[in-house]
């Protein structure tokens, strides 16, 4: 396959990093990867693969008889009948080769421009696929961002998209890489059909397919098992993976998979988000479509975590990322670094990075979102709809707190067997421990919650039976049925002697005009500091309970009847701030990045001069400063080389931290060195420092207050630095309340 190598030589955005080749070592540590990946059953057996080739060519007769079809009812002659034609392509991982058994295809649909995507592939051809005896859980999503008709053909699953085109004949030697084809085409046509320009174009643009995609296997499988791959939650999906392997692959050119993936963790580790990652340059090209592009679009400044897609239209394929996800995939890929240079060292194994994320373990407090339908048919349409907006809840948490609370989903749902017919989505909530001393805050969320329901039950497609509850639940009260054997670890048994227990509130579908109370609980006493243990005060319930660092005082005693204009009363439940205890023996700070305090996200609240709160997107006003300072960050965000000329030092910092009040910028700058054979050239592809980074940093500490990002806990908290008392952060966390017992109950 000919690769697509820029005037100089090599393939993507800069030169690379390195062009050494393996060592007896590397090879030794590619078989033991090669190994482990055979060992873990990633690789599908060879009947499997037939059958998969068996199903693609039933598919193949199944859409040509449907475009026949289609023709004929559309009022065309025999002669046009005959020579109507729609073609499949398969993408995604089947095409990129890192498929694994069970795994799903991904497949367009080609057709001619009189078979109308509503009309007649998700009437007639839903209708074809459904009298067919070898297909099965036909599941058909018309209006998604990207219309996809899902069913499964002798077991296999296959995901159907369709693009319309403006030919009137399919020619079966179609080539999708031409730009010519997006000529008069919708806007879902341009995005169905961007999966195959994508996945082809990144075969074309990685050095070495063989070890792009033994190294991609790899990422993949770490990714499920830490659970950061999903697109739909927030993660990265598979398209997302493969292009960032396959920038490491440009980067190191001739390097074997077990260098690969060590770089990989290296690399982003160390990424200065929001700065791309792009395997070739962004063009504008002939037809005039939008593409990312910071400088023009405010929305796209938004972006956390751009992974520019390679075909044009060049788009963000990871614009669902939040503030939340990228903070926990950065926590990831500084573990995963550790983990790969203990290995190089012999004092790990490549187990030790396959370890399932703790995530039941990890945070004090969790939101359990169940749904529950009639019939399985409408569970699993109720559940794709959910799970499409669960990330809105983040990202309204997110930015109702000023970023201070962070949310966690957990990519995939739970059942519990006593329940037929329910779902159960859970999102781990903790506080972004921030640089100054800060007195407790209250963050009702109940409104966004109520909103957030709201949003759910416009369901299209909604039918009786559909139901959701949103609940507020603590760690020792997660249910058994999400552990593995139904057995609670033994770390999330144990309790806080000095807590109180208060009861579950639930949203119900059913209850719109529920309104909310004030009254709230919290925990008596915070978790302390490893190695800075001191007993705590005993609670005092004599009428209110005041929290050891904290000034707030609140009623302790939740009244029995209505309050507040004669309401539904709830509880609230404290959240302590989570430090970064899972990752104590971490060398590595939290990746910050020079703009992301200049370049906020859509539609989020930015603090103004007066200390007041205004919204910043698409729709909204600049003021002069604000509007320059983004300008800048956004025009270097799209540039290849560092913008100034910085000292060895500097060249070698990939990481640093956020400068805090009262601290001088020599005291915060951390260094960390490493190879010396590449940093410099490491830092230039990690970091695209702006021009004016100072006036940036400037206007950073002036408008926003600096925050220093805490990840999820697990066990200990190392020593703390500061012997100043931890302020625990009051929020109100449940919705709406079930109904209240009768007079006289308890």
């Amino acid at each position: 396959m000919s690769k697509a190598k820029n005037g100089n030589g090599y393939l993507g955005v800069t030169e690379p990093i390195s062009l050494n080749g393996p060592t007896e070592k590397d090879l030794m540590q590619t078989a033991q990867v090669e190994k482990y990946l055979s060992d873990a059953g990633l690789y599908e057996s060879q009947d499997e693969a037939v059958s998969r080739e068996e199903v693609l060519g039933k598919l193949d007769q199944t859409v040509k008889a449907w475009i026949k079809k289609a023709t004929r009812i559309s009022g065309y002659g025999e002669q046009f009948v005959h020579e109507a034609n729609a073609k499949i392509f398969t993408f995604g991982s089947y095409r990129l080769g890192v498929h694994g058994p069970g795994a799903d295809i991904d497949t367009l649909c080609v057709g001619p421009r009189h078979a109308t995507r509503n009309e007649y592939f998700f009437r007639w051809l839903h209708e074809m696929l459904a009298e067919m005896p070898e297909v099965s859980e036909l599941h058909p999503v018309p209006d998604a961002h990207v219309p996809v008709l899902g069913f499964k053909i002798n077991g296999v699953s296959i995901d159907l998209l369709y693009a319309n085109l403006a030919h009137a004949v399919i020619p079966e030697d179609l080539d999708l890489s031409q730009d010519s084809i997006l000529y008069n085409v919708d806007e879902q046509t341009v995005r169905s059909l961007n999966g195959c320009r994508v996945t082809d174009q990144i075969l074309k643009l990685v050095p070495n397919i063989p070890s792009f995609r033994t190294t991609l296997r790899f990422i993949r499988y770490w990714g499920k098992r830490r659970g950061v791959y999903s697109n739909v939650m927030g993660f990265l999906g598979g398209i997302n993976w493969a292009i960032l392997v396959g920038r490491i692959c440009q980067l190191y050119p001739n390097a074997s998979p077990s260098m690969l993936i060590s770089r990989f963790f290296r690399v982003y580790s160390k990424w200065k988000w929001p700065n791309p990652v792009m395997l070739c340059h962004i063009e504008e090209g002939p037809l005039g479509l939008p593409v990312w592009d910071p400088r023009r679009n405010y929305r796209d400044r938004g972006h956390q975590m751009p992974i520019i897609t390679p075909a044009y239209p060049c788009m963000n394929s990871s614009y669902n990322v939040s503030v939340s996800t990228r903070h926990v995939m950065i926590q990831e890929f500084t573990r995963a670094f550790e983990i790969c240079q203990a290995i190089d060292e012999g004092k790990a194994e490549w187990d030790a990075l396959f370890e399932p994320y703790p995530f039941f373990e990890s945070y004090k407090n969790y939101l359990e979102v169940n749904i529950t339908a009639r019939n399985e048919d409408d569970l699993r349409n109720w559940k794709g709809w959910v799970e499409s907006r669960l990330r809105t809840l983040v990202l309204k948490i997110e930015r109702y707190s000023h970023e201070t609370i962070l949310a966690h989903t957990y990519p995939r749902d739970f059942s519990d067997k006593s329940r037929p017919l329910h779902s159960f989505y859970f999102m781990g909530l903790w506080r972004k421990q921030t640089a100054q001393s800060q007195e407790a805050e209250q963050f009702d969320i109940r409104g966004i919650v109520n909103e957030f329901k709201s949003n759910i039950c416009a369901y299209q497609h909604w039918k009786v039976g559909m139901d959701i509850e949103v609940s507020h639940v603590k760690r020792r009260e997660i249910p058994l049925f999400v552990f593995p054997g139904g057995v609670r670890p033994r770390s999330s048994r144990t309790a806080q002697k000095n807590s109180r227990t208060v009861p579950t509130c639930d949203v119900s579908a059913g209850q719109v005009e529920n309104a909310l109370g004030t009254v709230s609980c919290s925990d008596a006493q915070p978790v302390p500091h490893k190695g800075s243990y001191t007993k705590q005060p005993e609670p005092d319930y004599s009428g209110c309970v005041q929290l050891p660092g904290s000034t707030s005082v609140l009623p302790s005693i939740l009244p029995n009847k209505e309050a507040l204009n004669g309401h539904a009363n709830f509880h609230a439940e404290s959240v302590e701030r989570d430090h970064p205890e899972h990752y104590q023996e971490s060398t590595f700070a939290p990746v910050q990045n020079n703009v992301c305090h200049a370049v906020k996200q859509h539609n989020i609240l930015l603090p103004n001069s007066n200390n007041g709160w205004q919204s910043y997107g698409s729709g909204s006003s600049l003021n002069s400063s604000q509007r320059e300072c983004a300008d800048s960050a956004a025009n270097n965000l799209l540039s290849t080389s560092p913008a100034i000329s910085a000292a060895p030092d500097e060249l070698d910092e990939l990481t640093y931290h956020q400068v805090i009040a009262n601290q001088t910028d020599a005291s915060a700058d951390q260094r960390s060195p490493l190879e010396a054979c590449s940093g410099d050239k490491l830092e230039q592809t990690c970091s695209l420092r702006p021009q004016n980074s100072n006036i940036l940093k400037r206007k950073a500490n002036e408008e926003l207050e600096p925050l220093e990002l805490a990840a999820p806990s697990v066990g200990a908290a190392p020593a703390s630095a500061s012997t100043a008392p931890r302020k625990p952060l009051r929020l109100r966390l449940t919705t709406l309340a079930k109904p209240k017992p009768a007079a006289g109950s308890s």
